[in-house]
């Protein structure tokens, strides 16, 4: 079943393409390239299929981003033994007055 605001996808240019690229992003998985509507359209105009690429490149590195990261077990190791040799003296704290 395909929806009825795209065009008819056998018979889709690549201007009706990039017309509706947003939509086909905004309604799938997004990865354009996997939707199964688009596979002839894809394999029959290269240049759109490089652009799905790109694009899908580009929302996966910016989804990449957002995913929260843990510092390694080295960075981690690194401060511990950086608090272990730190003495009191060399504290870059001031030492809170009493008045």
């Amino acid at each position: 079943m395909t929806d009825p605001s795209f065009p008819h996808f056998d018979t889709m240019t690549p201007a009706d393409f990039e017309k509706y690229l947003p939509d086909f992003f905004a309604n799938g998985d997004g990865h354009v390239s996997t939707d199964p509507r688009l596979q002839n359209f894809l394999k029959n105009n290269p240049d759109c299929a490089a652009l799905v690429r790109d694009l899908e490149a580009i929302a996966d590195q910016a989804r990449s981003l957002f995913e929260p990261t843990e510092p390694s077990e080295a960075v981690w190791d690194g401060i511990r033994n950086k608090l272990k040799l730190q003495g009191p003296e060399e504290d870059d704290l001031p030492i809170p007055q009493t008045v």
